[in-house]
Parts: C-alpha cells; sequence; structure tokens
C-alpha cells in the first residue's frame, strides 16, 4: 500500500510554520495582543470596539459639603480593532509535499514564514509610527547616547504611563552601534543575558535601562516629508477640543493656513507643534517641566496623509488630541488650542525621516481575526498570545494545479496614543 501524507500534511505544516513565525517576531510581541484576541466573528464585522477608561475630579471642602460643587461626568470612549488585509504566501503542493516527504519541511517553510512576519512587522511599526502622540528629543536629531533613549523614558513617565515594566524602545540597528561604546557599563542582564534563538531575544540591547527594555528592529517605518517650501503656518479656526469629540479616535482634525503656496500632501508620520499650548501630566493634570524649568510644548502625529493642500492651506487629522476642558478631567494641554495658534511642521523639507518608536505595551493592541474555511484541507495554528494562521491545502482546477497557502489577517487599535511616541536625539 502507497504512504499517504494527506492526513496530516497541514499540521506538520501549521506546526513547524508557526514555530518560524514566533522566531521572527519582534514588535509585534510586545503590545497587547489580548485584548482582540477571540473578539472576532461572523457577527462583529471589521471592527471592534473596547470601552476606554474614565477619569474624574476630586473636590477640596473643609467641612465635607460638595453641594455647591459639579459632579463629575461619566464619559465613555471606545478604542476600535480594525481588520487589515491579508498576509498570504502560497506554494504548489507538488513542491511542498515532495519537500515534506524528504525532510526539507523547515527548508521550505521557515522563508515563507519570516516573509510573512517581516511584512507584518513593517506594516505595523508605521501603523505605530502614525498613531504615537508623544515626542522624545529634538525632531530628526539621531540618538547616539543612552541619555538620549533615557530621555524616551523620562517622557513617559513625565506623562504619567503606568510604570509596571511595560515600556518598550526600539531603534535603528546602527544605533545601537552608536550606543555599543557604552553597552559595557550598563549591562544587558534580563532577556539579552539569555543565549535563545529568537529575533525577539537577540533584539533587545538593555532589558531595563531607564525603566525600558531597549531593542534593535530594522522593521521601523519611515517617511519622506512633504516641500512645503515653509514649515510655519497657524491655526485657521479653533478645533474641537472636548474630550467628547476625541473619545472614539483619539485623533483631532485642524484646520491649518499660512503653509507658503504649498499644494500636496502632508504625509502620515509628520510631527506638528503648537506654540503656547503645553502638555499635562495625564495622571496629575499638571504641567510637564523639562530639566532646564520650561514646560514640553504640545506636539502631535499626522495620523493620515493628508492630499487636500492648496495655496498653503488645509487640514491635518493628528493623534493625541489637545484636549481642554474648563472640568479638566480628561485634559492633555494647559490651555486651549485657538484659531491662530503659531503650527510648525518639525524637522526639514524633502527629508527622509525614521524615527525610533518608544511605547508602553497597552498602547496598540494586534489580534488576528479568524478566516472561513476553504472547501479543502483546513488547519488553523495558534501562537502562545492568540494569533492565528491558517494552514489550507487544495487545488486550482481552472488552472490546473495543487497549492498550499499561508493566511494570516491581523486587525491593530490604538489603545493609548499618549502611551507611545516617536524618539530622537
Amino acid at each position: 500500500m502507497a504512504n499517504d501524507f494527506d492526513s496530516n500534511f497541514t499540521r506538520q505544516l501549521a506546526k513547524v510554520f508557526v514555530d518560524k513565525f514566533e522566531t521572527n517576531r519582534v514588535l509585534s510581541k510586545n503590545v497587547n495582543t489580548q485584548l482582540l484576541s477571540g473578539r472576532f466573528n461572523p457577527d462583529s464585522g471589521e471592527n471592534v470596539d473596547f470601552k476606554r477608561p474614565t477619569d474624574y475630579i476630586s473636590q477640596r471642602t473643609s467641612d465635607g459639603d460638595v453641594s455647591a460643587t459639579t459632579a463629575s461626568s461619566i464619559i465613555t470612549g471606545k478604542a476600535t480593532g480594525t481588520v487589515q488585509d491579508y498576509f498570504t504566501v502560497e506554494v504548489d503542493y507538488q513542491e511542498a509535499d515532495e519537500s515534506i516527504k524528504m525532510g526539507n519541511i523547515e527548508e521550505l517553510l521557515a522563508p515563507m514564514a519570516t516573509r510573512i512576519v517581516t511584512d507584518l512587522e513593517v506594516d505595523y511599526a508605521s501603523y505605530m509610527m502614525k498613531n504615537s502622540g508623544l515626542l522624545s528629543g529634538t525632531y530628526g536629531t539621531a540618538v547616539t547616547t543612552w541619555g538620549d533613549v533615557a530621555n524616551a523614558g523620562a517622557v513617559l513617565e513625565s506623562h504619567g504611563v503606568p510604570k509596571d515594566g511595560n515600556w518598550c524602545y526600539s531603534v535603528n540597528p546602527f544605533t545601537q552601534t552608536s550606543l555599543a561604546d557604552v553597552q559595557r557599563s550598563l549591562g544587558s542582564g534580563g532577556e539579552a543575558g539569555k543565549l535563545i534563538s529568537d529575533a525577539h531575544r537577540n533584539a533587545i540591547i538593555s532589558d531595563g535601562f531607564a525603566g525600558m527594555k531597549v531593542m534593535s528592529a530594522t522593521t521601523l517605518a519611515s517617511y519622506t516629508s512633504a516641500t512645503t517650501g515653509d514649515l510655519v503656518g497657524a491655526l485657521a479656526a479653533t478645533p474641537t477640543g472636548t474630550y467628547v469629540g476625541a473619545k472614539d479616535t483619539m485623533t483631532q482634525t485642524l484646520s491649518v493656513s499660512g503653509f507658503g503656496t504649498f499644494a500636496g500632501s502632508i504625509p502620515a508620520g509628520t510631527v506638528i507643534q503648537v506654540t503656547g499650548r503645553n502638555r499635562l501630566n495625564l495622571s496629575t493634570r499638571q504641567p510637564i517641566i523639562d530639566a532646564a524649568g520650561a514646560n514640553i510644548l504640545y506636539t502631535a502625529v499626522v495620523t493620515a496623509d493628508s492630499a487636500n493642500f492648496t495655496a498653503g492651506a488645509g487640514t491635518l487629522v493628528v493623534s493625541g488630541p489637545g484636549i481642554f476642558e474648563a472640568a479638566g478631567q480628561y485634559n492633555t494641554v494647559d490651555s486651549a488650542l485657538t484659531s491662530g495658534d503659531v503650527v510648525t511642521i518639525l524637522g526639514a523639507d524633502t527629508t527622509l525621516y525614521q524615527p525610533n518608536l518608544f511605547w508602553h505595551k497597552q498602547a496598540f493592541s494586534i489580534g488576528s481575526v479568524p478566516i472561513a474555511k476553504l472547501h479543502s484541507t483546513d488547519t488553523v495554528a495558534t501562537t502562545e498570545d492568540g494569533l492565528q494562521i491558517r494552514v489550507s491545502k487544495g487545488v486550482s482546477v481552472r488552472e490546473n494545479k495543487q497549492i498550499v497557502r499561508f493566511d494570516f489577517r491581523p486587525a491593530y487599535a490604538t489603545l493609548n496614543p499618549f502611551f507611545a511616541g516617536q524618539g530622537w536625539g
């Protein structure tokens, strides 16, 4: 009787594939993967919503009588997990079957898993860059010292981000070279000291410096700044600065003008600064003061390409809204953004930028969307943190082909843009 490999064919593929998939993850291993796990189903559609935490105002009285004060409003916002496009790799079945029978399954699958992970990490890094609300250092200045890295930790702490061991900082590999001279004195410790062959642990430069896990990554996103000719403009109208207006997206729409004669697109990832509006600690709601005793100015990240500029005027949608209300329970700035405020595009014209990223694990979430079964032999492999990959074996009758394919469909969510930022020197 001839050998039959069909009964466990996709199981063998799935087991090895998910091992290789896990081995190569870096950024996606250091965000919340549980929040979206199991949330998507045929009834959920393309989006799943999650409640944001509420906040309140305490009252100070000498006798406990609060009848003359105003009670805090209960305002519930939502963070939305949004389904992304498929990541798919396919091969001819005969080639795959032959490789398995010959015992070369790892040689076959490693490049496939690496390709999907690499594309995922690049895509997710771009998402993180565009949805980070904070800024560390001088925009466009390379990180060259561990002090530059530590500054990102100071930014997180001064903004009231929880100090619970979930801070991360990811750098370009050449930045790692710049930091190498002082690495010995810091010591790696933690996971970085373990001789384990996977990309995540091997990427760790220092585990715990300034409260952060510092890692290198080749998948950091980049963008080329617009050729505006004039980097300084102004708010053309007073934006909506209420929590109710921002609570479901944590973005803000800014109408701006005065950028010379610029016509075209301001790319996502661009950082803007508003003069005279200062950041607040999101825990204490007190001003943030730097080492020189100065206020930290409000900055925000353009989260989507703005292709509507004409004659130096247009609209920017930014991540990390400037909120100011009389009650103050959700304020992110010390005064309201107002028409006429000076707006500066940080950096320079027509320049390629690749910022480092720093974040708290709860800034973002990634999950996988269950994929419907094909009329074929399917196996679903699940990583230890809940991401699912479908492995399918089938035929294309019109093309007279037998095919094996691997599919992964993620969903992304921004839980809190003020828990993440772009890092510079």
